[in-house]
Parts: structure tokens; sequence; C-alpha cells
């Protein structure tokens, strides 16, 4: 029987929420060059699977957060998710802005929230964790507890689980890379050469270059 992380790896690479181009890399945002790209915005579009994922957010929050008071997303990946994934669990819902609005209250979080809420915060992509842990303080300085941190999917880069260690947030996430490239692999996206070459990049990711 396949695993919930890769039916979920499955998914996302058949709507091409997640692309892999060992040969010819995307660059990201920080300028780092990789073999993957992923936009976990691309669910919303697709009914069956936007639902298994709301569906399973909810199930990990309600068996390993059972605590929880409250969902914040992490905008702008998990605004639509979080909302959905609150509204199954009956909770209240925010979401977290990467910087302050510049008018009016100037709010990082939108919505009301609580300041003893016992707060689980959902992503759609945890990368290197920055932006992540980020959103996690903000929720710490409006003076609230954060149980736990839940994702769709994550690279797993070794500096992600010491990162989240050491800032005692518990992650969750359905699915990962490894099981992205199992399910690859098996649907022949990808040959075995380009395994190898997938995971040298998770390695090092800041200094991969693919045209040695």
């Amino acid at each position: 029987m396949k695993t919930l992380e890769r039916i979920i790896a499955e998914k996302l690479l058949q709507i091409k929420a997640i692309k892999l181009q060992p040969e010819n890399p995307f660059t990201w945002a920080s300028g780092w060059k990789s073999p993957i790209y992923c936009d976990n915005r691309k669910t919303l579009s697709y009914p069956a699977i936007r639902s298994i994922i709301k569906v399973e957010l909810a199930r990990v929050i309600a068996e390993r957060f059972p605590e929880a008071t409250a969902v914040a997303g992490v905008a702008t990946g998990a605004i639509a998710q979080g909302a959905l994934v609150a509204d199954i669990l009956s909770l209240p819902y925010v979401y977290i802005r990467s910087e302050p609005k510049d008018h009016g209250l100037e709010n990082l979080i939108e919505g009301e929230l609580r300041t003893d809420a016992k707060v689980v915060i959902l992503e759609d992509l945890v990368s290197t964790g920055g932006s992540s842990l980020k959103a996690v303080k903000a929720v710490r300085n409006f003076g609230c507890k954060v149980v736990g941190m839940v994702a769709i999917f994550t690279h797993g880069f070794p500096i992600v689980g010491q990162r989240f260690k050491e800032a005692k947030v518990p992650l969750v996430t359905l699915s990962n890379y490894n099981a992205v490239i199992e399910e690859a692999v098996r649907t022949k996206y990808i040959t075995p050469e380009d395994v190898e070459i997938l995971q040298e990049w998770r390695k090092d990711p800041e200094n991969w270059n693919p045209y040695k």
C-alpha cells in the first residue's frame, strides 16, 4: 500500500505543483540554482486534490496537536488552505503576513487572535525554514503559544530540522523530497541518473553548481 507521503507526492507531480528539471535548473528568488520548483497554490485549482490535502492537514492537527485552539496560515501560500483546514476543525483562523501592513493598523497578524491561544501554524512549503520560523516569532511576540507547524511539503534540508529543534517547534509535513523522488522514478518522470543530481543538490543547495 502506498504511503500518504507518496500519494501526496504523486498528486503534486501530476498537476505540476512540483516540477523536476535536473538538466535545466530553476533559479530561486534567493539566487540559488535548483532542480526542483514547488508551487502548492496550484492544488487549490484541483478540487479533488485540494480536498485530500485539507482533510489530511486537519487530521494531522487533530491527531498531533489536539490542544490547538487556533490555526494560523502563513501568507501567501497557506492563506486559503489554512482557512479550509480551520473550517474543518471549527477553530478560529488568522493569517500571518511576511511584513506588517504599511497603513491602517499596520497588522502583522490578520484576524482575531486571543493572547492565550494555542496556535498551529500552517505552511504550504517549508524550504530553509527562515520564513516559517519568522511566522512562529510573530505569533509568539503576540503572546500566544505555538504548539506546532504543519506543512504540505518540505525539501528536507538538514538545517531545517536543526532550526525547528532549536526553536522548539514540532514540524509535520504531508510529503517530502524523498517521496517526490521515489514517485518520479516510479512514473519514469526522471531517470536513475537524475536521482544522483537531485540528491547532490540537497546536500549543499546554496553552492550547488549544475554546470560543473
